[in-house]
């Protein structure tokens, strides 16, 4: 049997470091970079989603009205990778949307596809009985979805209330359904990129913030409300910064407290995004300083330095372990 084609998965916070990572592998292996990256894919949102300068695959799929999901995600990465393989490179992808990484790697339940009419039944219950009402709702027909989902999360709340309501069957239950996963088809490496010290972290996610700014992101934010077709509950513009500026031009907060609730909300996903990755199964940690430089890695091979560029590092791995 030949063997299967490589894929490399850099994964990580927000402002971990993993486009740079990514961009120095892809001339040397050589690669393709392809953004895992939920925000990337509508078009407009540039600043406020940290574009990368470098071509990436998956960039600007959709108008900001419209839906894509990690099916979405799926169908065209799975339309993608071959293409890339047949180019004799190797598929690099990047971004911190953990969920589609998951997707790619355990594959998606076969649920109820997204109802807009059943979506814009359930708001204008939570508009009138609110949230908690609604998840109350949820805990009582499905409550180990209830536990994974706060109150306040109204997207995710929606959603399993409207596959419970269309199938009769709780979305907690749809779970690990899944058929063979896209990854089944290719040997994947994964690494996780991360500052060692969480505060270098938020120091970064504040200072990005702050130049997103000076670079225009609430110029960016003004001209998509200017459209006029455009609602702050689409997912596009759920995304942290984006939601936030937006209530600001709204006249919902003053840009001092719309800076400190995007940079608070930033953490939080990275927050969040941590937490998805302490229990990801195969992945090898490249943890580094404020310099971005590597302190401690577990790649599993003695040969390699303890410390050094998180590039110079992975390439060195790869020499002793192709993939």
């Amino acid at each position: 049997m030949p063997a299967k084609p490589p894929v490399l998965c850099i994964l990580g916070p927000t402002a971990s470091g993993k486009t740079a990572l990514a961009e120095a592998l892809v001339n040397a292996l050589p690669g393709e970079l392809v953004s895992v990256d939920s925000t990337l894919v509508y078009r407009g949102l540039d600043i406020g989603a940290a574009r990368p300068a470098s071509s990436h695959h998956l960039l600007d799929l959709r108008d900001p009205a419209e839906p894509y999901s990690a099916a979405a995600f799926l169908d065209d990465l799975a339309d993608l990778l071959p293409a890339i393989v047949a180019r004799g490179r190797v598929p690099v992808l990047v971004g911190g949307t953990m969920l589609y990484f998951r997707a790619f790697l355990e594959g998606l339940s076969p649920m109820p596809p997204a109802d807009p009419a059943a979506r814009a039944s359930i708001a204008a219950e939570a508009a009138a009985r609110g949230w908690p009402a609604l998840h109350a709702e949820l805990a009582a027909v499905d409550p180990a979805s209830a536990a994974r989902i706060h109150p306040n999360h109204a997207q995710r709340l929606a959603r399993a209330l409207e596959v419970y309501r269309s199938s009769g069957r709780p979305l907690s239950a749809w779970h690990g359904t899944a058929g063979e996963p896209l990854a089944a088809g290719y040997r994947v490496l994964q690494v996780a990129l991360c500052p060692a010290d969480r505060a270098v972290l938020h120091a970064r996610i504040a200072a990005r913030f702050d130049a997103m700014l000076a670079a225009g992101f609430l110029e960016e934010v003004a001209a998509l409300r200017a459209r006029g077709d455009l609602d702050p509950a689409l997912p596009a513009l759920r995304s942290v910064g984006y939601r936030q500026l937006w209530a600001h031009l709204a006249g919902e907060a003053d840009f001092a407290t719309a800076r400190e609730r995007a940079i608070a909300a930033t953490r939080q996903l990275a927050k969040r995004q941590l937490t998805w990755l302490r229990k990801w199964p195969d992945l090898y940690w490249l943890l580094t300083d404020d310099g971005g430089r590597v302190v401690e890695h577990t790649l599993p091979e003695p040969r390699l330095p303890v410390a050094g560029n998180p590039a110079d590092l992975l390439l060195n791995y790869l020499a002793y372990h192709p993939i």
